[in-house]
C-alpha cells in the first residue's frame, strides 16, 4: 500500500448517513457516521472503510449538527473519544439520565464497555468526534429498548446477524433469518450506573494535560508529549495516563512548536497520526506527506519516520498505537 493510501484527509471523508438502527430516529437522522481503519460497527454493509489494514483497534469518527444525537447503546469494548470540533454533551445510563459531562474541543473521554452512553452536539455549530475502539473485530452495538421500538416506528429492523431492513423501501426479513432480540433487563444489569461526579473519572480536559519533555520523542527542542490512554509505559519514558486501565492501545499526545522536529526513529507498531491542531509533516522511507487540521496517517510498522512542525502555531497530534506496552522507539 502507497503512503498516499495511508492517508485520509478530513476533506476526502466519505461518511453514511444510515449506518445504525437509529438513522431515521428524530434527532438522530443528521448524522454522518465514518468508519477511517478497521470494520467499525456500523450495520449497514454500505459503509465505506477508508483502510481496512488490521491495527488491533479500529478509528472511526461522528460528524453531526447542533442538536443531533447519537442514541443510547453500549460497545463490547474500550471506546475513547476526542472532540475535534464543536460542544459535545455525553450522558450515562440507559435512558440517559444516570449522568451528564460537557466537552469542549481537545477534550478527551474513554468510555468503558460495562456503561450505556449517548453523545449529542449542544454546540450552535457542526461537530466531529474521532474515536478509537478496541479490538480488530470491536462486535456489535448493544442499544437500549427504547431504540428499538423507535426505529420500528420508522421502518427499520435489526436482524441477529448486525444488518439492517428497511421496510419503507419494501424489505422483508431474510428467510431464516430472525429480528435482533430487544435489549433484555439482564443485559441492563449488567451495566454500571455512573452519575455526573463519576463521569469526571473518564473524562480529561485539554487545559489539564500534563505536557513534559521525556527522553523518548519529548527529548527534542520545542516538543512535549502527554500520556492519554495507557498505564506507565518506562519504555517511552511515561507515566500512567488517567485512562490508566487496559484498552489494548495506547493514545499519546504530542505537542510540537514553530519548527520543531522528530527525528527520524522506528516504531514496531502501526500508528496512527490524527492531526488536532496546526500543520505537520511526516516523512516515512524519504516520502514526504503534509498534514493539516482533521486529517489521519497509519504509519508501516518498522518505517522510518520523522516529524517536522509547519506553519506558525503549535501543531496537535493524538496518535494511537496497538498494545497497552508499545515498544520503545529506535532512533536512526
Amino acid at each position: 500500500m502507497t503512503l498516499e493510501k495511508r492517508l485520509i484527509r478530513y476533506a476526502d471523508l466519505k461518511p453514511c448517513t444510515n449506518a445504525f438502527i437509529d438513522t431515521r430516529s428524530p434527532g438522530s437522522d443528521k448524522k454522518e457516521n465514518f468508519t477511517l481503519i478497521g470494520p467499525g460497527v456500523a450495520e449497514n454493509p454500505d459503509q465505506h472503510i477508508h483502510i481496512s489494514i488490521p491495527h488491533g483497534f479500529n478509528i472511526g469518527g461522528a460528524r453531526q449538527p447542533a442538536g443531533c444525537l447519537n442514541s443510547k447503546h453500549s460497545h463490547l469494548t474500550e471506546e475513547f473519544f476526542v472532540v475535534h470540533q464543536g460542544t459535545w454533551a455525553f450522558t450515562s445510563g440507559v435512558d440517559t439520565d444516570d449522568g451528564r459531562v460537557i466537552l469542549n474541543e481537545g477534550d478527551i473521554i474513554s468510555i468503558p464497555m460495562d456503561i450505556f452512553r449517548g453523545f449529542e452536539n449542544v454546540g450552535e455549530d457542526i461537530g466531529y468526534l474521532y474515536a478509537v475502539l478496541g479490538s480488530d473485530d470491536p462486535g456489535r452495538v448493544l442499544w437500549a429498548p427504547a431504540v428499538f421500538d423507535l426505529a420500528k416506528e420508522h421502518g427499520l429492523v435489526l436482524l441477529e446477524d448486525g444488518s439492517l431492513v428497511d421496510t419503507t423501501l419494501g424489505e422483508k426479513i431474510p428467510e431464516g433469518k430472525n429480528p435482533m432480540p430487544v435489549t433484555s433487563a439482564k443485559q441492563i444489569a449488567e451495566h454500571r450506573i455512573v452519575n455526573s461526579e463519576a463521569m469526571e473519572n473518564i473524562v480529561q480536559r485539554t487545559e489539564t494535560f500534563d505536557w513534559a519533555k521525556n527522553k523518548c520523542l519529548a527529548q527534542f527542542d520545542g516538543v512535549k508529549e502527554v500520556a492519554l490512554v495507557g498505564p506507565e509505559s518506562p519504555a517511552e519514558d511515561l507515566p500512567a495516563s488517567k485512562f490508566n486501565w487496559s484498552h489494548k492501545f495506547v493514545v499519546r499526545g504530542l505537542k510540537l512548536a514553530q519548527g520543531a522536529k522528530v527525528n527520524d526513529h522506528i516504531r514496531f507498531e502501526e500508528e496512527v497520526v490524527f492531526v488536532h491542531e496546526g500543520e505537520i509533516n511526516i516523512t516515512v522511507d524519504d516520502e514526504t506527506l503534509s498534514l493539516g487540521k482533521g486529517d489521519t496517517f497509519t504509519t508501516p510498522i518498522n518505517a522510518t519516520r520523522s516529524f517536522t512542525q509547519q506553519g506558525k502555531g503549535d501543531c496537535i497530534l493524538y496518535i494511537t498505537r496497538r498494545n497497552d506496552q508499545p515498544q520503545a522507539p529506535k532512533f536512526i
